[in-house]
C-alpha cells in the first residue's frame, strides 16, 4: 500500500486542493511549466484579465477560444479516484481548474468548489442568458441580442465568489487531511486557504516539483497519475 493510499484510508474527512497538473494527463496544458500556457508568448495575464475583456474583447475571446477550451479532454485516473471518494462522502475537492473535468468524472457536486469557475459555462454580458459552448466557439456575440459573451471564469482583477470562498473555508476547517495535487501553490487566495485548517490536520502534496509546505506537510514528488493508480477506493 502506498503512502498516499494509507493516508487517504486513515482519514475521516479529506479535502483535495487541485491545480493544472491534475489535468495534464488529460491533454490540457498547465500554466507555468516550461511548455505551459504562459510560455506561448504574448501576455496571458493581460489576455485573461477583466481589463482586456472590457477594452479589447476580441483579443480576450481569441485567446480563450484557442488556448483554454479543450472539449476533447476526458477525466483521468486522478479525477476518477477523487470523484469516487466524494461519492462516498469522504472527500471534498477545491480546484483551481476551470476545465470541468472533476464534474465530468462524476464528482458529487455538493462536494466540489470550482474556485476559479468553469469555462464551459457561458453567458451574455448584456442580457444574462446562458449559451452553449458550441455557440461561444462560433462567435463572441450573442445571436439573440448582440451582447458580448464571456465564460464564467474568474479573470485577473476580478474577485472570487464569496459563497465559494465560504464553502472552501468550511470544508478545510472540517478536514483531517489536506491533499494538494498538481499545483505550484503560488496563486492567491487559493494557496492561502490552508491557513483555515485545524492545527492537527495532516497535509500531503503530490506534485512533479517540490513545493513549499507548512512544517507538518509531507511532500510526495513524482507523477500524480502513478500515485493515484495505487489508491484504492
Amino acid at each position: 500500500m502506498s503512502e498516499l493510499n494509507e493516508l487517504l484510508h486513515a482519514a475521516q474527512k479529506i479535502v483535495f486542493l487541485t491545480g493544472a497538473g491534475v489535468s495534464t494527463a488529460s491533454g490540457i496544458p498547465d500554466y507555468r511549466s516550461k511548455n505551459g500556457l504562459y510560455s506561448t508568448g504574448g501576455s496571458p495575464e493581460y489576455l485573461l484579465s477583466h481589463n482586456c475583456l472590457v477594452n479589447e474583447p476580441e483579443k480576450h475571446y481569441e485567446f480563450v477560444k484557442n488556448n483554454m477550451i479543450h472539449p476533447e479532454a476526458k477525466p483521468n485516473i486522478i479525477h476518477e479516484k477523487m470523484a469516487a471518494l466524494t461519492r462516498n462522502n469522504k472527500a471534498d475537492i477545491i480546484t483551481q481548474n476551470v476545465d470541468g473535468l472533476h464534474l465530468a468524472a462524476g464528482v458529487n457536486a455538493q462536494h466540489l468548489v470550482e474556485f476559479h469557475g468553469n469555462i464551459h459555462y457561458i453567458y451574455c454580458q448584456k442580457c444574462g442568458h446562458t449559451v452553449s459552448l458550441e455557440d461561444y466557439l462560433t462567435s463572441m456575440y450573442h445571436k439573440d441580442c448582440g451582447g458580448i459573451l464571456r465564460t464564467d471564469i474568474v479573470l485577473y482583477e476580478e474577485a472570487i465568489d464569496t459563497q465559494k470562498v465560504e464553502k472552501a473555508v468550511t470544508a478545510i476547517s472540517q478536514a483531517d487531511l489536506l491533499v494538494v495535487v498538481g499545483t505550484s501553490f503560488v496563486v492567491y487566495p487559493f494557496a492561502s486557504l490552508i491557513q483555515y485548517a485545524s492545527p492537527d490536520t495532516k497535509m500531503v502534496a503530490v506534485n512533479r516539483d517540490a513545493i513549499t509546505l507548512p512544517p507538518q506537510g509531507k511532500m510526495i514528488t513524482g507523477d500524480a497519475v502513478k500515485e493515484f493508480e495505487q489508491v484504492e477506493v
